[in-house]
C-alpha cells in the first residue's frame, strides 16, 4: 500500500517553524543515501492523516518535489509543552533496492489460555525486516490463540514467513508468551471473642471495684 501525500519546498532560511505552525502547515525534511536534505512544508491535518493510516512503516509518496518521491516516516517530533507534532523527517528509498526498516506487531485472536485467568503477555511490538519496498508489508499478525497453556509463547521464528521478506530480529525472541494466574492469598481469620471469658473478665473488676469501695467506707 502507497499512500500519496502533496509537501512544498521551503528554502532554509524562509518562514520560521513558528510561522509555518500558524499557517496550518509543519515543517519537514526529506532526505536518503541517494537524495539531497531538502527542506519541506506539509499541512498538518494531511500529514496527520497520512500518519493514522500509513505509520511508520508504509511508502508514502511525495508529490510536490519535481518528480514523485517515495520515502518512509522517519521520524515525528511532538512539542513537549504544547502537544501536537513539531517536525517530521522523511526517509527517501531507492527504487528496486532493498530497505531495512521495522515493521509494527498486529495481535491478532483470542489467548485459551486466559479463560483459566492466565494473562498473555504481548512482549514484542515490532521487527526489523529486510526487503524491496514492493514487499514491505504494513504489519505482520500475530496469532494469539496457539497460547493454550501456561508454558505456550511465541517466538519470531514462529511469525508467518512473507514471501520476499527476511525478519532481521532474532529468530528467539519472545513476541509474546503467558502470564500464571495470581492465586489470591488467603484472608487471614479473625477469631471469634469469647464471651464467656469477658463476662468472667467484666465480672472480676466489678467485685475488685466493690471490695475496694467496702475497704474505704470500713476505713471511714
Amino acid at each position: 500500500m502507497t499512500i500519496t501525500l502533496h509537501v512544498e519546498k521551503r528554502a532554509e532560511s524562509g518562514a520560521s517553524a513558528a510561522a509555518l505552525r500558524s499557517a496550518g502547515k509543519l515543517p519537514a525534511v526529506v532526505y536518503g543515501p541517494k537524495h539531497e536534505a531538502t527542506p519541506l512544508a506539509i499541512d498538518v491535518r494531511d500529514f496527520e492523516k497520512v500518519l493514522k493510516d500509513a505509520g511508520e512503516s508504509t511508502i508514502v509518496n511525495l508529490e510536490g518535489l519535481g518528480e514523485e518521491t517515495e520515502v518512509l516516516i522517519q521520524d515525528v517530533a511532538f512539542d513537549p509543552a504544547r502537544g501536537g507534532i513539531e517536525h517530521v523527517d522523511f526517509y527517501a528509498i531507492e527504487r528496486g533496492k532493498e530497505l531495512t526498516t521495522n515493521v509494527p506487531l498486529e495481535f491478532i485472536g483470542k489467548a485459551p489460555v486466559e479463560e483459566t485467568g492466565a494473562t498473555a503477555n504481548k512482549v514484542l511490538h515490532e521487527v526489523e525486516v529486510t526487503c524491496r519496498p514492493s514487499h514491505l508489508p504494513s504489519h505482520i499478525d500475530v496469532d494469539l490463540s496457539v497460547l493454550v497453556d501456561e508454558e505456550s509463547s511465541i517466538h519470531v521464528k514462529d511469525l508467518p514467513a512473507i514471501e520476499g521478506v527476511t525478519i532481521e530480529t532474532d529468530a528467539d525472541a519472545v513476541v509474546a508468551n503467558v502470564a500464571a494466574a495470581r492465586e489470591e492469598e488467603p484472608e487471614d481469620e479473625v477469631e471469634a471473642p469469647d464471651m464467656d471469658a469477658i463476662e468472667v473478665e467484666k465480672k472480676g473488676k466489678e467485685d475488685d471495684g466493690d471490695a475496694e469501695g467496702g475497704e474505704e467506707t470500713k476505713a471511714e
